[in-house]
């Protein structure tokens, strides 16, 4: 089995003591590839400084989080082109719109996501997606970028089945993390992944967030990790009535497709 987990914020400070043997158990639960995400200027940089230690399994984006909306300056923008033309970075973003926590106000973080798609046009990589509270917003936006667009997912998807087919509608991608492990969050995803086709579904553990629920033995902390990402498609692949072999082959199959990943 052969997982890539798409999403996880390996330049967070919870791994700075032990980040290598992190990665060693990932790739020990057969995780073959990690995309490291930029969610912040600070935060690009160190997912790519990351990913150029090993630039067969760890690969990087490079974005401004809506919640770092602010921070979008002319001269950060220039810095994340930057930072996007090179190889090890496979995505721009995390870009999108949270108006749930609203940490920047809505107009910024409309003119931030605008920005960071037209950047991506630029630069012909894909968009990783960040949408809570914004739906409605959010696919207006995309969908007038979505044309100049070589492709994206949303990330960490949450939402409903209306919502996750407008878009699948859209041409995006869909991202499951642990969240589908959580009874009391997440169990109306388990009917949804059967809804998604195999080229568009992706797997991620935002680690070090979203700790599945479900694992037992309960881990000693709650820092996520991505070796995880085994559970979650065990999860998934049950819940698309698939064995996980099957899961993993197409999900891993759809990442390197989408990010430009090589086997």
């Amino acid at each position: 089995m052969q997982l890539i987990d798409i999403g996880l914020n390996l330049g967070h400070d919870s791994f700075d003591p032990d980040r290598e043997p992190v990665i060693a158990r990932a790739r020990a639960a057969g995780v073959v590839q990690m995309i490291i995400t930029g969610a912040s200027p600070a935060g690009s940089r160190e997912a790519a400084s990351l990913a150029r230690t090993d630039r067969q399994h760890l690969f990087a984006t490079a974005g401004v989080h809506p919640h770092h909306a602010t921070e979008l300056t002319p001269e950060v923008l220039t810095e994340l082109e930057s930072l996007a033309r090179q190889p090890e970075v496979v995505a721009v973003g995390e870009c999108g719109l949270d108006y749930f926590r609203d940490f920047s106000p809505r107009d910024v973080q409309r003119r931030a996501f605008h920005l960071q798609l037209e950047l991506a046009a630029r630069v012909g990589k894909p968009v990783f997606l960040h949408e809570r509270d914004a739906h409605d917003d959010f696919r207006a936006i995309v969908r007038e970028h979505r044309a100049s667009l070589v492709g994206g997912v949303a990330h960490c998807f949450t939402g409903s089945g209306e919502q996750m087919h407008r878009y699948l509608d859209l041409g995006l991608a869909i991202g499951i993390t642990g969240w589908i492990c959580d009874e009391r969050r997440g169990a109306h995803l388990l009917p949804l992944v059967r809804e998604i086709p195999a080229a568009a579904l992706h797997l991620e553990t935002d680690a070090p967030y979203l700790l599945p629920r479900d694992l037992r033995p309960r881990p000693a902390t709650r820092r996520n990790e991505p070796m995880h990402l085994a559970h979650i498609a065990r999860v998934v692949a049950q819940a698309r009535g698939e064995s996980v072999e099957q899961l993993s082959a197409t999900a891993t199959a759809a990442s390197r497709a989408l990010f430009g990943l090589p086997a």
